[in-house]
């Protein structure tokens, strides 16, 4: 029995590689969009502490790697289905990168005060 996206008025068929989120692909990487937007707003003003960067990193993984079998399943993509992957992929590399560099800020900026009250 096929299972339909549980987003109110859509139609679309879950493929098996997103039975636990229970929403289509479009809907899969509108709420991955969304949850980086939210992440990248969180991370913005400095790095997040070690749990919470820990926490945010397996949300990546976790997403990106259920992306990739979404995108290599059986179900056939169109096209424009395919490019939204593949940016929302992008999005999960550039909110790493970003979450990086705000900890190499954070990491410079503590080095710096560390240095002027030793001097």
């Amino acid at each position: 029995m096929e299972l339909a996206c549980r987003i109110a008025g859509c139609k679309a068929v879950v493929p098996a590689e997103l039975v636990t989120e229970n929403l289509c692909p479009l809907h899969f990487t509108v709420s991955v969009e969304q949850k980086c937007a939210d992440l990248r707003r969180e991370t913005v003003g400095g790095a997040p502490d070690d749990g919470r960067r820990e926490e945010i990193i397996r949300y990546l993984s976790a997403a990106g790697q259920t992306l990739a079998r979404v995108a290599t399943g059986n179900q056939r993509l169109p096209d424009e289905l395919k490019a939204r992957i593949l940016n929302t992929f992008l999005t999960l590399m550039n909110l790493r990168e970003n979450m990086e560099r705000a900890a190499a800020r954070m990491k410079t900026r503590t080095e710096a005060a560390n240095h002027a009250a030793k001097a």
